[in-house]
């Protein structure tokens, strides 16, 4: 019995690192060379999977590029889950965005891109066949953010206003560290503004000083 939970848990495994795999890849052709210019074949040969592989993921290239943002998100809502419960729920949902968040990037986000992968990122963004897709993929992780923040809470996240105000607003972060970062002049390290964003929510949004 212990072998096959084993090799379940295995199985379970290879297939995640393959969607990953798979999105990260579509997301790196798309960002490389625009999205009308690669196909589903390119993005599985980028994997190193099948045609067949990559249909049994995803049904089109726009789901493959949503994919990430979403198993990111899902990836930091069940991190918050494993954080010491004594933990502040701002204090854990930090370091579960930090922890979780930059899955697939090499740095970490702790160092800034080159100008080409920014500049290639934000026409990704702006593709109109992509945002239904991203849509979706934003619903779904602030439905699963609220339920890690009711379990740590002790609420409900169906019938209570709390979870789901926390996990928009931890969305609302994301959304708006991405578009500030995006907008810069020259590029940023992603990870230490999304720090920053998420520790101002936590202190309430004090009003700035006298610059």
């Amino acid at each position: 019995m212990v072998g096959v939970m084993s090799t379940d848990g295995l199985r379970e495994r290879k297939k995640r690192e393959t969607r990953i795999a798979l999105s990260w890849a579509a997301v790196r052709l798309v960002v490389e060379r625009g999205v009308a210019n690669v196909k589903v074949e390119d993005i599985a040969a980028e994997a190193g999977v099948s045609l067949r592989t990559f249909r049994n993921y995803f049904a089109n290239k726009a789901e493959a590029i949503a994919a990430r943002h979403l198993d990111r998100a899902l990836e930091i809502a069940e991190e918050l889950r494993l954080r010491p419960a004594e933990e502040p729920l701002w204090t854990a949902i930090v370091a579960a965005v930090e922890d979780r968040f930059p899955l697939g990037l090499a740095n970490g986000g702790e160092e800034p891109p080159d100008q080409q992968w920014v500049d290639g990122v934000r026409l990704m963004v702006a593709e109109p066949s992509l945002r239904g897709e991203m849509l979706r993929a934003n619903a779904v992780a602030e439905v699963e953010m609220a339920a890690a923040i009711a379990e740590r809470t002790g609420t409900d996240a169906t019938r209570d206003l709390y979870p789901k105000l926390v996990a928009a607003a931890v969305g609302a972060a994301v959304t708006v560290t991405m578009a500030h970062w995006l907008e810069a002049d020259s590029p940023l390290a992603m990870k230490p503004l999304l720090r920053d964003a998420l520790t101002q929510f936590s202190a309430g949004l004090p009003e700035p000083g006298p610059r």
